[in-house]
């Protein structure tokens, strides 16, 4: 089976070497001619463009930033759509706004071309790992289809529903985890200037009702989870700029949907605040530490 892998930020290309490590046959594009490198020494095919990537593969699969960058790999000249085998299966791992992944379906569709949304979730980790967890919209015939393909990096495969339904789990659940960190970062800070030990509060409360993943697995402060960015100067698994644009979907989505959100609200203007301000490129759960000053600045 021949994959056309379009995107090769730090997501894509650990899920390309799932592929590779598998013998499947993949043609590798992005606009970073470093990446294409990198696995082209690792057995992938560098193609020269969108056209030639997919002219000749049996499924698609692509993983950009933006709902702009993936309508324009569609609709491009010499894009997708103009480009892809009749039979081929195209699926979307992006994270978008829902009305462009909607839109896109209905094109596919018209093309007579078989499309899932399948956005992800578990960060450059979960990438390497093989674990990510996979939202998938679309119809149960292409859900099945795509599913032994999501198999190679993805460990939990859900499907949502028809089509944009992956972009709305999504959306939904980076809400949850933006507003959460938060919180966990707030509560934190708070012991610490109680006179508690954070480590304290964490060998309690991770056994207790403020459990949650975001607390057991990227506690905020160093040296309590191992897989935690705060180990390591909160370099990114998810950046905060990523966090932002999903917050900001969320917003949008809310809007469309006339849905009150005013946690979700709240916490994209202080994720707003804290990419501003100049951590773009740090993890998400670093917000910590503008929080931390924040109280500072407030006593």
């Amino acid at each position: 089976m021949n994959i056309a892998f379009i995107g090769l930020g730090h997501m894509g290309t650990p899920m390309v070497r799932h592929f590779l490590a598998r013998n499947y046959q993949v043609r590798v594009f992005d606009i970073n001619e470093e990446a294409m490198d990198a696995l082209a020494n690792e057995g992938a095919l560098k193609a020269t463009s969108v056209a030639d990537a997919v002219g000749v593969s049996d499924v698609i699969i692509t993983i950009v930033q933006t709902g702009e960058q993936v309508k324009n790999l569609c609709e491009g000249e010499g894009g997708i759509f103009a480009s892809a085998k009749a039979d081929a299966l195209y699926i979307d791992s992006s994270s978008i706004d829902i009305t462009t992944a909607r839109a896109l379906h209905a094109k596919a569709e018209n093309l007579g071309l078989a499309m899932c949304d399948a956005p992800v979730s578990g960060g450059v980790a979960g990438a390497e790992a093989g674990s990510l967890t996979v939202m998938v919209g679309g119809t149960q015939d292409v859900f099945e289809r795509a599913k032994p393909i999501l198999d190679v990096y993805g460990k939990t495969i859900v499907h949502a529903g028809p089509a944009g339904n992956g972009q709305v789990a999504k959306i939904c659940n980076n809400m949850i985890l933006g507003i959460t960190m938060i919180g966990i970062s707030e509560a934190f800070n708070l012991a610490e200037q109680c006179g508690l030990d954070p480590k304290t509060l964490y060998a309690i409360s991770s056994q207790a009702s403020g459990q949650c993943w975001a607390m057991t697995s990227y506690a905020p402060i160093p040296d309590v989870v191992p897989t935690s960015p705060a180990n390591f100067n909160f370099e990114p698994g998810f950046t905060a700029l990523m966090m932002l644009k999903d917050l900001n979907l969320s917003q949008d989505a809310a809007k469309s949907a006339n849905s009150a959100t005013p946690l979700g609200e709240h916490a994209t203007a202080l994720y707003r605040h804290f990419v501003d301000e100049g951590h773009a490129n740090v993890d998400f759960s670093g917000i910590i530490r503008m929080l931390r000053q924040e109280d500072h600045n407030d006593a």
